[in-house]
């Protein structure tokens, strides 16, 4: 198929022109009152969505930063006092899944099974509340 870049440049700027038509006619829509405003389920279910995506940062990123914010100190010292001992919370060089250790006075251990299971499910419900508590 041959084109010159005259027929693209004309396709390219009739796109456009359409592109522009409809950011203004949706502006016109909005100003005029037509677009729909969202109602409180929309907002709330807009919000829990970001609650997760923020806490599944939190987890994932920042519980193994060697710098905790103030959000990650709460959460982990909340793990704590509902297990009763601090928790250590690594990500192997390979990249597989997280690794919890429980500090013992033995030294670290290993937290496996289903004690790893509800701890992991603790600490997803102790995020979701901590940064639900702290979004405006």
């Amino acid at each position: 198929m041959n084109t010159s870049s005259a027929n693209v440049r004309t396709m390219l700027r009739t796109y456009g022109k359409q592109l522009t038509n409809a950011k203004r006619l949706a502006r016109f829509r909005q100003a005029l009152g037509e677009a729909r405003p969202l109602d409180e389920v929309d907002r709330q279910t807009k919000r829990r969505e970001l609650v997760e995506r923020i806490a599944r940062e939190v987890i994932e990123n920042l519980i193994v930063s060697s710098t905790p914010s103030p959000v990650v100190t709460a959460i982990l010292d909340q793990i704590e006092g509902e297990f009763g001992y601090p928790f250590l919370f690594e990500y192997p060089v390979d990249g597989t899944d997280v690794i919890i250790l429980r500090n013992t006075p033995g030294g670290p251990q290993e937290v496996t099974g289903p004690e790893r299971n509800r701890v992991m499910r603790r600490l997803w419900e102790i995020a979701l509340s901590k940064v639900d508590d702290t979004m405006l």
